[in-house]
C-alpha cells in the first residue's frame, strides 16, 4: 500500500511498510524510511507507484485554474478529494486527487486551509484585496526591477533627484528607492555612494557634505521662522567707560569688550564687558525656544550658522560708536599687575571701537611690543599694558609654556580658497583669552559661591565634559570654568548669563536648584556643540584638499606624529601614510599627494624621503 502524507508543510510519498492505529513505518522512493502520525496520511492508494503518482500530480496541477476551482468549489468547507470528484467528473485517479490538493495548497489567496486537506474557499472580497495586493506587488517587483537596470546602467532615475542625500545619510530601509539602490550597488560592486556619484547625482562634493549635515541638524533649513523683535533692554545706568573689541572681519556676533581706566592713584581698573541677549531673550519665549534648539552658531570655511536671527544679534552685538547693555566685570588692579578686587555690573557701555585682526595685528605683535620706534597707533597704551597683565595672569594659572603652535583661517572667496598660518598665542590671542579665562573662572566661582546653578565646563585626564558641578578644568589651571563670555554664540553661556544677572539684581534665579531643565541642556549642547565641530573639522578637510588641487600642489613636507600618523608643515592636516612607518616621531619627511577624492575627503600620501631627523632638543608630538 502506498500513501500520500503531510510532513512540516510539504505533502511526499511513499510505501507503508508497517502500520499501527497511531502510526506508520513508511519508505520514500529514495529509501529513507521514516515515522509518520496516521492522522497525517491523507490519501492511501495501491497503485501506481508513489513516485509514478507525484509526478504525473505535478503535471496536472500545472493545468488547473485557481480562479476556476474558486468558482467551483462553492463557499463552504470541503476535503480535496471531494472537489477532485466533482471536477474530473468521476472518482479521481490518485494523481488526479494529488493535483487537486497540490494546487490548493498553492492557492492560499483563494482557499484558506482548515485541516489536515480540508480547506474553505476565500470570501469574494477577501479575494479580491488579496489579487490586489499581489498585483501591487507586481507592479512593485517590475518598477524596482527598472530602478536597479536604470542604476546599474549609471542612469538616475526622476524618482531620485529628490532623495538625494537622505537616501544615502539616513535612508528608510523599507521603500523601493532604497532596496532598488542597494541591490543596483551589490550588482555593479560599488557602494551606494560611489553608485549615485556615477550616475551623475553628486556634481558638487561640497554641496553634498552640507546637505548632509544641515539634513540631520537643520533639516527644516536653516532660516528663522517668523519671531517676534527682541525686547529693548531695561533702563541701564551708563558707564564712563570707552570700551574696544577685538575680533576678526567676519565676525558680527561681537560677545566681549574691554576697557581701561587710568586712576590717580596709580591703580588700574580693567573692564570687560560681555553682550547680554539674557536681558531681551525670556526663558520660553519664542527666542528662546529658537537658541534652545539651535543651541550654538556653527562655524566653517567661507560661512556660518547663527544661533539667533539677525535681528536680535544687532540688538544686542558689541557695535563700535553705540551704547550697548553689557554684563561688566571689573578688575582693580595695582601697579605690580596683582588683583586688588573685582566687581560685576549690568550696565550700558560705550563701545567707541570694533578693532580687527586683519589690521590690528599688523601694529599689536610680538616684534611691535615695547618697540619705541614703531609709530603710536588707536589703544596702543591699552593693549600693551593688558598684554603685560594677560601674561600675569597666564602665569598665575601655572601656564608656561612657550611652544610654538599655529592657527589657521580659511577664507573662502568665488570658490577660491586662502588658508593662512597665524601664530597661536599672538599678543591679540593672550590678552582676549586670558581675560575671558578670568572672567569665566571668576563669575564659575562667583556663582559656585552663591549656590546658584551653572553649567560649567570641566576637564579631568584630558577628558572634557560639560557639568552642573563646579569642578577644577586641568587643562587651563582653574578650580572652576563657567563659559559666560559669548552669550551671542553659545547657548549656555545665555543660561549662565540669566543666571548671574540674578545675582547682580539680587532675584530668584531662573534655573532653580537641581533644575531638569539645566541637565536637558547639559546633555543636547554637548550633542549638538560636538557634532558642529565635526562638522567644521570635516569642511575644513574639503577645503584644504580643494587647496591642495588649486595651487597644483603634489608633494608636501610634513612632521612625523606617532608611527605611521604625520602632521603637515603648512595645513593643519592630520593623515596616516602607512610607507613612512618606523620614521622617528618628529621626523620631517616629504610625501607625494595622489588620488584627492572630495567626496570622502581622502587621499594618497606616499613617502619620497625623509628630510630630516626630529631635532635633539625637540619634545615628540604627543
Amino acid at each position: 500500500m502506498h500513501l500520500i502524507f503531510e510532513e512540516d508543510g510539504h505533502f511526499k510519498a511513499g510505501s507503508i511498510l508497517s502500520e499501527t492505529e497511531a502510526t506508520a513505518q513508511v519508505e520514500a522512493a529514495s529509501g529513507k524510511r521514516s515515522k509518520i502520525k496516521t492522522a497525517n496520511i491523507l490519501l492511501r492508494f495501491a497503485a501506481p507507484a508513489p513516485a509514478e503518482v507525484m509526478a504525473e500530480a505535478e503535471a496536472l496541477a500545472a493545468e488547473l485554474d485557481a480562479d476556476f476551482l474558486w468558482e467551483a468549489a462553492g463557499t463552504e468547507e470541503f476535503g480535496f478529494e471531494q472537489l477532485a470528484q466533482e471536477y474530473y467528473g468521476h472518482a479521481p485517479r490518485p494523481a488526479e486527487a494529488v493535483a487537486l490538493l497540490l494546487k490548493l495548497h498553492a492557492s492560499p489567496i483563494h482557499f484558506h486551509k482548515k485541516g489536515r486537506g480540508r480547506y474553505r474557499p476565500a470570501p469574494p472580497e477577501t479575494l479580491a484585496a488579496a489579487k490586489a495586493g499581489l498585483e501591487k506587488k507586481r507592479l512593485a517587483a517590475e518598477r524596482q526591477a527598472h530602478l536597479v537596470s536604470e542604476l546599474s546602467a549609471f542612469r538616475l532615475p526622476p524618482e531620485y533627484a529628490s532623495l538625494i542625500p537622505r537616501i544615502l545619510i539616513a535612508p528608510d530601509k523599507n521603500t523601493l528607492e532604497y532596496k532598488a539602490l542597494e541591490e543596483a550597488a551589490h550588482a555593479t560592486g560599488l557602494s551606494p555612494l560611489r553608485l549615485v556619484e556615477r550616475c551623475g547625482a553628486i556634481p558638487s562634493p561640497l554641496d553634498f557634505h552640507m546637505a548632509s549635515f544641515l539634513l540631520e541638524w537643520f533639516p527644516r533649513g536653516t532660516a528663522f521662522a517668523p519671531v517676534t523683535e527682541p525686547v529693548d533692554p531695561p533702563e541701564l545706568p551708563k558707564s564712563t567707560v570707552r570700551a574696544f573689541s577685538m575680533d576678526d572681519e567676519a565676525t558680527t556676533e561681537i560677545d566681549d569688550a574691554l576697557s581701561i581706566e587710568w586712576r590717580d592713584d596709580g591703580t588700574i581698573r580693567v573692564g570687560i564687558h560681555i553682550a547680554a541677549p539674557a536681558l531681551g531673550i525670556q526663558p520660553g519665549s519664542e527666542l528662546d525656544r529658537v537658541a534652545r534648539e539651535r543651541l550654538s552658531t556653527v562655524y566653517f570655511p567661507g560661512d556660518k550658522i547663527t544661533m539667533l536671527p539677525e535681528a536680535l544679534i544687532h540688538h544686542y552685538t558689541l557695535g563700535e560708536t553705540h551704547d550697548c547693555p553689557a554684563l561688566s566685570l571689573y578688575i582693580d588692579v595695582a601697579a605690580d599687575l596683582s588683583v586688588l578686587a573685582t566687581e560685576t555690573r549690568l550696565e550700558m557701555v560705550h563701545i567707541a571701537d570694533n578693532l580687527r585682526h586683519e589690521t590690528l595685528e599688523v601694529l599689536f605683535n610680538d616684534n611691535t611690543l615695547g618697540n619705541p620706534d614703531i609709530p603710536d597707533y588707536p589703544w596702543r597704551r591699552e593693549l600693551e599694558w593688558l598684554h603685560d597683565f594677560a601674561a600675569v595672569l597666564e602665569a598665575g594659572r601655572g601656564k608656561t609654556d612657550t611652544v610654538d603652535r599655529v592657527d589657521y583661517s580659511f577664507k573662502v572667496k568665488d570658490d577660491h580658497i586662502s588658508i593662512v598660518p597665524r601664530k597661536r598665542g599672538s599678543p591679540i590671542d593672550k590678552v582676549v583669552s586670558e581675560l575671558m579665562i578670568f572672567a569665566n573662572a571668576h563669575w564659575g566661582g562667583w556663582l559656585a559661591e552663591k549656590r546658584v546653578p551653572a553649567i560649567y565646563r570641566a576637564q579631568a585626564g584630558g577628558k572634557t565634559r560639560m557639568t552642573t558641578a563646579p569642578d577644577p578644568h586641568q587643562g587651563l589651571g582653574v578650580d572652576q570654568y563657567a563659559w559666560s563670555t559669548s552669550p551671542l554664540r553659545r547657548y549656555v553661556d545665555l543660561v549662565n548669563q540669566r543666571q548671574l544677572i540674578s545675582l547682580v539684581q539680587g532675584t530668584d534665579p531662573v534655573y532653580p536648584p537641581r533644575s531638569e531643565q539645566l541637565f536637558a541642556i547639559v546633555r543636547d549642547f554637548e550633542l549638538a556643540y560636538d557634532a558642529y565641530n565635526e562638522f567644521q573639522r570635516r569642511l575644513e578637510r574639503y577645503w584644504m584638499l580643494r587647496w591642495l588641487i588649486q595651487e597644483h600642489i603634489s608633494e608636501v613636507t610634513a612632521t612625523v606624529i606617532r608611527e605611521d600618523l604625520v602632521r603637515f608643515d603648512k595645513l593643519p592636516l592630520v593623515t596616516r601614510a602607512p610607507s613612512v612607518a618606523g620614521a622617528a616621531p618628529g621626523s620631517t619627511v616629504r610625501l607625494a599627494i595622489s588620488n584627492i577624492d572630495l567626496l570622502d575627503l581622502g587621499f594618497h600620501a606616499e613617502l619620497v624621503e625623509a628630510v630630516a631627523p626630529p631635532p635633539d632638543s625637540a619634545a615628540t608630538v604627543p
